[in-house]
C-alpha cells in the first residue's frame, strides 16, 4: 500500500511528463520518426538496463539504495523539462527519466514480490498498478491545465517538482519502518536431520538448494513467456506517437492531450484489477487479450477521425495495464525466487529492446503509410498469439506459488 502511495506521487511526475512529450518534442522540431525513437530508446532504456540493476536487486542489501535513488533520479530530470528550450537537450532529459526507471524497478519489483506472496502476487502488483495510477491521473489533468492556462508546457514540468519531493521523503519514511520487505514472505520450512523447521539444526538441504538456487538457470517456459512479451512490444505503439497524431492531424488542442492521457490511464486501472484478479484464477491465459488490444491500437489511434483516434489511446491504455501489472507477476511464478531480480532484469530487457526496434519501425512505417503500418502490427501481434499458443500448455495454467 506504502509503495503504492510512493507510485502514485511519482506517476504524477513522469506520468505527466509522459502525456505531452510527443507533441512537446513536435513543438521543438521533432518529426514524428525523431518521436517514435526517442520515445520508444526511453522504454528501452527503462527496460533493457534493468538487466544490469535486476543483477544488482538480487543482493537484498542494495534494493533499497536502487529504489531510492531511481526515483530521485526521475523527480529531477522532468521539471527540468521546464527549463530546456533545446530538443537535444530534451531528448537527453527524457531518456534521464527513463533511466531512473530502470534502476530502480527490479528492485521494486521484487521487494513487492516480496511483501506480496501471502496476499498473492497477482492481486499484490494489481493493487500497486491501480493505486500508481491515482498518479497517472492527477499527473496529466495537472499538466494539462498548466499548459491550458498558459499556453506553453514549461510550467505544468515545474509544478511535477512537488509531487516528486512528497515521493522521496515518503520513500525514505517506508525504508525507515520497513526495512526486509523479504520478512512477509511465506517460506516452506527447511528440511534438516533435527527436524523440520528446526532453527538450531544447522546447515541442511535447504541451505544448499539456497545457494543453487542463485545459479539455478531459467527454465523453458521462461524463455517462451520473454519471447511471446518480446513479440507483443515490438508491436505496440508509444503514446508519444499517439499523442504526436492527435495535434500534428489536428483531431486534438495540445491542453487536452493529457486529458485524453489521463482517462487511458483510468482504463489502464481497470484493466490492470481485472487481469490481475483472473491471473490468480486462470494463470498465464489471461494473457491472450494483450496482443489483440495491441493490434487494435494503429487501426483506431491513428485514423484521421477524432473519435476513432480516441477510442485507439483508450484501447492502449487497457492493453498499457494488462501489460504493466499481469505480466510482470506471470514471472514471479516462471523463475527461481533466489534469481527473481536478474528474471525481472533479463525479462524486461528482452522486450524492452523488440520494443526500440518495433518503435523505428512504426515510426518509420507512420511518415511512409498508415494503412501499411497497422497491417504490420496485425502480423506481428498474430505471430505473438502462434508463440503463446506454445507457451500455455507448457505452462500448464501456471499460477504463482
Amino acid at each position: 500500500m506504502a509503495f503504492g502511495v510512493v507510485s502514485a506521487l511519482m506517476d504524477m511526475v513522469y506520468e505527466g511528463a509522459r502525456s505531452v512529450t510527443g507533441p512537446y518534442l513536435g513543438a521543438l522540431g521533432a518529426s514524428a520518426l525523431l518521436v517514435s525513437v526517442v520515445t520508444g530508446a526511453g522504454e528501452a532504456v527503462a527496460l533493457v538496463l534493468r538487466l544490469l540493476f535486476g543483477r544488482l536487486a538480487d543482493r537484498p542489501a542494495l534494493r533499497w539504495a536502487l529504489a531510492i535513488s531511481g526515483y530521485a533520479l526521475t523527480a529531477l530530470s522532468v521539471p527540468l523539462l521546464g527549463i530546456s528550450n533545446a530538443l537535444w537537450i530534451a531528448c537527453l532529459l527524457v531518456l534521464a527519466e527513463r533511466l531512473g526507471k530502470a534502476v530502480r524497478s527490479p528492485a521494486k519489483d521484487t521487494m513487492l514480490a516480496e511483501a506480496g506472496s501471502a496476499l498473492g502476487q497477482g492481486k499484490a502488483f494489481a493493487l500497486h498498478e491501480a493505486l500508481d495510477q491515482v498518479g497517472a491521473l492527477l499527473g496529466p489533468l495537472l499538466v494539462g491545465a498548466a499548459l491550458a492556462l498558459t499556453g506553453s508546457y514549461g510550467p505544468g514540468f515545474l509544478l511535477l517538482a512537488v509531487p516528486g519531493l512528497a515521493a522521496i521523503l515518503l520513500l525514505f519514511w517506508l525504508k525507515k519502518k520497513v526495512p526486509d520487505p523479504a520478512a512477509y514472505e511465506t517460506v516452506p520450512a527447511r528440511p534438516s536431520p533435527t527436524g523440520p523447521g528446526n532453527p538450531e539444526a544447522g546447515a541442511g538441504p535447504g541451505d544448499d538448494e539456497e545457494n543453487s538456487g542463485r545459479t539455478a538457470p531459467f527454465p523453458r517456459q521462461y524463455w517462451l513467456y520473454a519471447a511471446f512479451s518480446s513479440l507483443t512490444m515490438f508491436g505496440y505503439a508509444t503514446f508519444g506517437l499517439l499523442s504526436f497524431h492527435l495535434v500534428d492531424a489536428g483531431l486534438l488542442p495540445p491542453a487536452l492531450v493529457p486529458v485524453l492521457y489521463a482517462v487511458a490511464m483510468g482504463v489502464d486501472a481497470l484493466a490492470a484489477l481485472a487481469s490481475g484478479w483472473l491471473f490468480d484464477r486462470v494463470g498465464l491465459k489471461v494473457l491472450v487479450v494483450l496482443p489483440v488490444l495491441a493490434a487494435a491500437v494503429p487501426w483506431l489511434g491513428f485514423s484521421n477521425n477524432t473519435a476513432l483516434a480516441v477510442a485507439g489511446v483508450l484501447v492502449w491504455g487497457a492493453a498499457m495495464g494488462v501489460q504493466e501489472s499481469t505480466m510482470r507477476a506471470g514471472v514471479a511464478g516462471l523463475a527461481p525466487a533466489a534469481r527473481r531480480g536478474s528474471a525481472y532484469g533479463m525479462f524486461t530487457a528482452c522486450y524492452g529492446l523488440a520494443w526500440l526496434a518495433g518503435s523505428f519501425l512504426i515510426g518509420l512505417l507512420y511518415e511512409q503509410s498508415i494503412p501499411a503500418l497497422a497491417v504490420t502490427i496485425t502480423a506481428v501481434q498474430a505471430a505473438a498469439l502462434v508463440v503463446f499458443a506454445v507457451v500455455r500448455p507448457h505452462a500448464g495454467g501456471l499460477k504463482p506459488t
